[in-house]
């Protein structure tokens, strides 16, 4: 099968195509012909080798863990898939190939109104916002900040905090701000002056910070707070040096949710938005536009 392998770390330069065995389910397993694929910023920290104190990385690798595809065969102990059942969720192998393996209990049905990009768009984001909105206690009538409102994750994160009935405040670039907007929150350039901007919008100070960006809003996000309490970052390495939560990795991955929350997308009450797609053998400059940030919503692999 064609997957993106890597067989060292670096740039996206080291991404290439290559012919490699098509992976066999084990039990509890099943196979997916993959349709399409989330790719998100770990992907490409990883790929970089910055990832290997979290991610041990065995070379030669195939990126990624998100995947919206059919599946295609099942291993020992798999009752409540068939072949031929429409899934995403999360994968066990590599997702940038043709082929990737998943635990089937991880795996949701797709809807059939949920097009292949926007439910590859689902899972990490949905996991990983519900993750740190938990971590930071997030609830109804509180103020949320949220550093990279208009990305992947921030996207999924608006959404549900203010569905928990939190007043969202959300950073993003100048380009992006009616679309945050337009998810419920209030809307902020990120930059200079911003801990004087964000006090004039919520006099009575923010309850918590969700920082999905990495651009290095945490000193603000400190003052703003007056200490490193619930405050959380997805992205920022810095954060232990500071005092700072670091989310890290997958806590949850319920399959039960992620069907719910695809109900959601399909039917429009949850924005799943897509930055850009890009065929599978175009993955290099996929994860390019991926590290240089600043997108609106999901950057998508299409397999075919």
């Amino acid at each position: 099968m064609k997957a993106i392998v890597f067989d060292a770390f670096g740039g996206t330069e080291v991404l290439h195509e290559a012919e490699i065995a098509v992976p066999q389910p084990g039990p509890g397993q099943v196979r997916v012909r993959v349709h399409a694929v989330g790719v998100n910023p770990v992907d490409g920290k990883i790929r970089s080798g910055t990832m290997e104190a979290i991610f041990p990385t065995t070379l030669p690798a195939v990126p990624g863990g998100e995947i919206a595809g059919v599946v295609d065969a099942v291993g020992e102990g798999v009752d409540h898939l068939k072949a031929g059942d429409e899934v995403l969720g999360w994968s066990d192998t590599g997702s940038y190939a043709q082929y990737a393996l998943a635990s089937a209990v991880v795996l949701a049905p797709k809807p059939a109104d949920l097009d292949w990009a926007h439910a590859a768009a689902l899972p990490v984001a949905s996991d990983g916002a519900e993750r740190v909105l938990d971590l930071l206690g997030v609830s109804e009538g509180e103020t949320l900040l949220i550093h990279g409102a208009s990305g992947a994750l921030g996207t999924i994160a608006v959404q549900l905090a203010v569905a928990r009935g939190a007043r969202v405040l959300g950073t993003a670039g100048p380009a992006n701000q009616e679309y945050v907007t337009s998810l419920g929150a209030t809307a902020l350039v990120y930059g200079d002056n911003l801990v004087e901007r964000v006090r004039a919008l919520a006099p009575e100070g923010v309850d918590a910070v969700f920082d999905a960006a990495g651009k290095g809003a945490l000193e603000d996000s400190l003052t703003l707070r007056g200490g490193t309490d619930r405050i959380v970052t997805t992205a920022d390495f810095r954060a232990a040096e500071l005092g700072i939560v670091f989310a890290q990795g997958p806590q949850r991955r319920s399959a039960a949710r992620l069907a719910e929350l695809a109900r959601q997308a399909a039917d429009g009450t949850l924005v799943t938005t897509i930055s850009a797609t890009y065929p599978l053998a175009e993955a290099a400059k996929a994860q390019q536009a991926s590290d240089a940030g600043h997108n609106r919503g999901k950057i998508v692999l299409t397999v075919v």
